[in-house]
């Protein structure tokens, strides 16, 4: 908006005023008034970045339950968050339907950084693949980084007369239909594990789905269901106390904290190398900078030596992804992961 201009007046003319006074002052009244409310408009952008996270503490959902991968890595990070911004990032657990519930919660809030998403291959890769969901895997959410996240073991109850996994094959076999296996839940990581195992293996064992990794261990150490699909970093502890007897694990390469536990891989299921991943993601539109800075200090996070001292042995490999990485990543899971689960029927509620 400009003010009235007054044009040089030729010399020798009478002289004459060329914009009336007030209408002058009233043009110089509104430009202060627009620019008195653009002072007045909330800050956006780099400098709401800026701001954040000082107005209050920060909800990180975690889809699963209190116990599991998800929580356990969601709480590690969020410590460490805390720390480096000097707010509180509060773990908050909201279970349902594979993910799906409190992954649609974060979908649908506010991109202003105070709601955050323990995202995962669960929600991201699995759920949108079996049915319908209330979210976009990519374009509902801005991701922000990798955890990573630990292997898929399979463990028996000690009463199961098997030793290792071709003795679960022979038995499941001898049985068809009878033998059932504990998850986490429906479409879990290792729901998708123990899925493409028996596509693999061409046998047929009944799925028990459980809210979080945590009570499925618990039945399965109390003899309720014979088999487990479990993380390591749930089912480990029990797995070296030989209270739970490992046959197989989907990492690429033995772990060193369970040397005598092969992989798949070696035993000849090159196919079922898959970890049950995590990571940190927000609803769309959170700024860039922000969205760099959480990925920079997720990072470092993880790399923390107190972190890695308790990450170390779930078999969790680290990664040096940025946000664009990791949204690719998703999206690579998901292709992947797409025509396993058409074929085998999965869906998740």
């Amino acid at each position: 908006m400009s003010l009235c201009k007054h044009p040089n007046t030729a010399l020798g003319t009478t002289s004459r005023a060329f914009c009336d006074l007030k209408a002058c002052v009233r043009n110089a009244m509104r430009a202060t008034a627009v620019f008195g409310l653009v002072a007045l408009l909330p800050l956006s952008g780099s400098a709401q970045a800026q701001a954040w996270p000082s107005q209050k503490p920060v909800r990180v959902v975690a889809i699963f339950g209190a116990g599991g991968a998800a929580d356990t890595l969601g709480r590690l990070v969020s410590q460490k968050l805390s720390e480096v911004f000097k707010q509180q990032f509060v773990v908050e657990n909201r279970v349902g339907a594979g993910g799906v519930v409190g992954t649609e919660f974060v979908a649908k809030a506010a991109p202003d950084g105070y709601t955050l998403l323990i995202s995962s291959v669960a929600a991201h890769a699995i759920a949108p693949s079996a049915n319908k969901v209330g979210y976009d895997p990519i374009k509902s959410f801005s991701h922000i980084a990798l955890f990573g996240g630990p292997p898929t073991v399979f463990a028996v109850h000690p009463s199961v007369p098997v030793k290792d996994v071709r003795e679960l094959i022979a038995l499941a076999k001898s049985k068809p239909g009878s033998l059932s296996y504990a998850s986490p839940g429906n479409g879990s990581g290792g729901h998708l594990v123990a899925e493409l195992f028996k596509y693999l293996t061409q046998t047929d064992m009944q799925h028990v789905p459980y809210k979080g990794g945590a009570p499925a261990v618990a039945d399965l150490l109390g003899g309720q269901v014979p088999v487990g699909a479990i993380t390591i970093s749930t089912a480990g502890g029990l797995v070296r106390a030989g209270k739970l007897r490992g046959l197989a694990i989907s990492a690429n390469n033995r772990l060193p904290e369970y040397p005598d536990l092969p992989t798949f891989k070696e035993l000849g299921h090159a196919e079922m190398v898959a970890a049950t991943w995590f990571g940190l993601s927000g609803p769309a539109g959170l700024p860039a900078d922000m969205v760099g800075r959480l990925n920079l200090e997720v990072r470092k996070a993880l790399r923390a030596p107190d972190v890695q001292e308790k990450i170390k042995p779930e078999g969790i490999e680290l990664n040096d992804l940025d946000a664009a990485g990791y949204t690719r990543y998703i999206e690579t899971e998901f292709k992947r992961w797409a025509p396993v689960i058409a074929a085998s029927g999965m869906k998740v509620n």
